[in-house]
C-alpha cells in the first residue's frame, strides 16, 4: 500500500514554489534574528509561530525557529481554516512533501497519541488543503533536515477538550526518551485597526507570557479576538505546564500593517517561547 503523501497546498501564494528561492528567503528570516554566537539555542518545550504568507510574517517566525534547538520529532498543532474533517484530525503515516522534500510523519508518536487520547481521529481531508502547518515546515526543515513530525488540525474551541488534548500531550511526550518540541501556529487579532489589534493582542500575549491556558482561552472568547490558532496555543500550554515549563518569551511581535503600511485592517503575528 503505497504511503500517504500530502502534497503542498499553498506553495507559490503563501511562500516560494522553487526550492532555492524558498531555501534563500527562509534563510534570510531565521538570519534577520540569529542569537548571539554566546547563546546556545534554546532548549524550548513549545512555541507559537505565525502561519501568514511569508512577506508579512516570516520574519516572526524566524525570530521564534533561530533561536530555539529543534529536535528530530515535533508536533505541530494548528486551526482548521477550512472546516473540512473532523475538529480533532491526527495524520499517523506518511510524509508531507514541500519545496525542500519530504517531512516524515512520525508514525510511534502520532500512534502513541491516538491511543492516549481516542477523540484524535485519523482524517487527512482536515489537511489537505490547510495552509496553517504547511507554511511552518519549510522552517524546521531548514534547521532540521531529518525532523519528523505529528500534524493535529484543531477545529474547537471548547476549554475541556482543549485541555484534555494538551493533557495528553504531555503525558505521550513525557514518556518518550528524547526532547519533542510543539509548535502552535496560530496568527493574532484579525481584520482590525492597527492600534486596536495590537490592544487587543496584548491581552493575549499577557496570559501566554504567564503561561495561564485557561486566561488565554477566557480573555480572547470574552474580548472577541479573533486569534485564529487559539485552541492549539491552550493545548500547547497546558502540555507545557505540564512537562515543568516556568517561563514563555514574547520574542517578536508585528501586524501585517508592518509590511503593507495598511493600518486600517491587519492582522497580528507574535512569536513566543516557552521553556
Amino acid at each position: 500500500m503505497a504511503a500517504t503523501i500530502r502534497t503542498p497546498a499553498v506553495a507559490g501564494r503563501f511562500y516560494p514554489a522553487d526550492p532555492e528561492d524558498l531555501r534563500a528567503e527562509v534563510q534570510t528570516y531565521l538570519s534577520q534574528s540569529q542569537p548571539s554566537p554566546n547563546s546556545p539555542p534554546v532548549h524550548a518545550l513549545g512555541c507559537i509561530a505565525p502561519h501568514a504568507g511569508y512577506m508579512y510574517s516570516g520574519h516572526v517566525a524566524g525570530a521564534v525557529f533561530s533561536g530555539i534547538e529543534i529536535p528530530r520529532r515535533c508536533v505541530v498543532l494548528c486551526p482548521n481554516h477550512t472546516g473540512i474533517g473532523h475538529p480533532l484530525a491526527i495524520m499517523s503515516e506518511g510524509a508531507w512533501k514541500t519545496p525542500l522534500g519530504d517531512v516524515h510523519i512520525d508514525t510511534n508518536l502520532a500512534t502513541a497519541l491516538r491511543q492516549r487520547f481516542p477523540a484524535l481521529r485519523e482524517d487527512g481531508s482536515a489537511h489537505r488543503a490547510e495552509h496553517a502547518t504547511e507554511v511552518e515546515l519549510p522552517f524546521l526543515q531548514f534547521r532540521r533536515p531529518d525532523v519528523a513530525f505529528v500534524p493535529i488540525a484543531v477545529g474547537t474551541g471548547r476549554l475541556e477538550v482543549l485541555e484534555q488534548l494538551g493533557e495528553a500531550l504531555a503525558d505521550v511526550i513525557a514518556a518518550q526518551a528524547d526532547r519533542i518540541l510543539m509548535v502552535a501556529s496560530s496568527d493574532m487579532n484579525h481584520y482590525e485597526t492597527d492600534a486596536v489589534t495590537r490592544v487587543k493582542d496584548q491581552q493575549a500575549i499577557e496570559k501566554i507570557l504567564t503561561l495561564d491556558a485557561r486566561g488565554l482561552h477566557e480573555v480572547v472568547t470574552q474580548q472577541k479576538i479573533s486569534m485564529c490558532g487559539f485552541g492549539p496555543a491552550v493545548a500547547m500550554l497546558t502540555a507545557a505546564r505540564r512537562l515543568g515549563a516556568t517561563s514563555a518569551a514574547l520574542v517578536k511581535y508585528a501586524t501585517s500593517g508592518d509590511v503593507s503600511g495598511d493600518r486600517e485592517m491587519v492582522v497580528g503575528y507574535a512569536g513566543v517561547v516557552v521553556r
